[in-house]
């Protein structure tokens, strides 16, 4: 296939275990730049917490390289221009922090750059996240949101906390009408706009850069990344993915602590 735009995921997919780029995974990607193709890395954390991976990789500060963020909320070259942007309502938001309270569960909305919550007892991931997306936290009450551009929500919580409570439609059932929901790891529960996705976001690259999906390979790990696994003509799953992810993949790779990454892009993309 004319592999013309490789979309990856992070956690779980690019960095290891250890949250870190590997040699290979760094080669591999450095020779499918050198034959014109484009690296897209496709992440449900906020511009901020990708910057650091883009630099290592040469694709940071670039007119003609990308990025996908929030899980698919932003598209933008890795310059800043900004090609789609879809983020939450402030009646979103409202709704969200309330099923937060009914239910018990720590929750936190996310800016273009800043990290709010409106419960004063800062949950363990908060604070998890915050370093390691590199942004800040502040305590808002939810009046003082009202004009703050908001992205995506989060429920975060130990798995024996969010599971139940995700499992109980009473509340969230009631906004899947103009929300996304979805799970992105064993503590976070993520809330979008609707038809905000990871498989949307980069069928929108492909029609600002005049590509098709066969021309794209994905390869994801997590709930979040199976709408571009399933529009992208090679889709690609970790060997640690959840089952979700390899029910609807074509092709399995080695895990992301034996460089997956790599082994998949000289498998398909590399002449």
């Amino acid at each position: 296939m004319d592999i013309k735009l490789i979309a990856i995921d992070i956690d779980g997919t690019l960095v290891n275990s250890k949250k870190e780029l590997t040699e290979d995974v760094k080669l591999a990607i450095e020779k499918a730049k050198a034959q014109g193709i484009k690296v897209v890395i496709c992440t449900g954390r906020p511009l901020p917490g990708a910057l650091k991976l883009l630099a290592e990789l040469g694709l940071d500060n670039d007119d003609n390289q990308y990025v996908v963020s929030f899980g698919g909320a932003v598209v933008q070259s890795t310059s800043g221009k900004v090609i789609y942007h879809q983020g939450l309502t402030y009646e979103d938001f409202v709704d969200l922090e309330a099923i937060a309270r009914k239910m018990n569960l720590h929750f936190q909305v996310i800016s273009p750059d800043r990290i709010y919550t409106c419960n004063k007892d800062i949950g363990y991931y908060t604070l998890y996240e915050a370093n390691l997306v590199s942004m800040g936290i502040s305590y808002r009450t939810p009046d003082e949101l009202r004009d703050v551009p908001l992205i995506k929500g989060m429920f975060i919580d130990e798995p024996e906390i969010l599971d139940p409570a995700i499992a109980d439609r009473t509340y969230f059932g009631q906004l899947e009408n103009r929300l996304e929901f979805t799970k992105t790891a064993a503590f976070y529960y993520e809330a979008y706009t609707k038809g905000v996705s990871k498989g949307n976001a980069v069928a929108k690259l492909c029609e600002e850069l005049d590509l098709t999906a066969e021309n794209v390979m994905a390869i994801g790990d997590e709930e979040n990344d199976i709408s571009m696994i399933k529009f992208a003509g090679i889709g690609v799953a970790m060997e640690n993915a959840v089952p979700a992810v390899k029910e609807v993949a074509n092709e399995i790779t080695v895990d992301n602590d034996h460089d997956g990454v790599a082994k998949v892009i000289e498998k398909f993309a590399l002449e």
